[in-house]
């Protein structure tokens, strides 16, 4: 019982550093890659805010693939008249992460 009951706190404990490390990265690259140009995590600024794409795409499925290719081939008609532009910058691997990281904005 002792056992069961380490194994799911160090479950925990691995969790939470996990998403701390997800919300490092994610804002660090957002910041690199001038994500925060357009975008803020709580206000919309030329494009949404973080919080509200989380809140769009909450729970549906495939949505991280849609995203990914959103970031980095741009897009229009979701938010409103202005256009996303692509991001050829952005890898395939960073736009994972940085949509992995936008949608568990609160």
């Amino acid at each position: 019982m002792k056992r069961s009951l380490m194994m799911v706190g160090m479950l925990v404990v691995s969790a939470v550093a996990s998403q701390a490390a997800l919300a490092d990265a994610g804002l660090d690259l957002a910041k690199a890659k001038n994500c925060l140009a357009c975008h803020a995590v709580s206000t919309k600024v030329v494009g949404p805010a973080y919080k509200d794409v989380a809140a769009k795409y909450a729970g549906q499925k495939g949505v991280e693939d849609k995203l990914v290719q959103k970031v980095m081939k741009g897009g229009s008609g979701v938010w409103g008249a202005v256009p996303m532009p692509a991001n050829p910058q952005v890898t395939q691997a960073e736009a994972e992460t940085l949509v992995k990281w936008v949608l568990s904005q609160k």
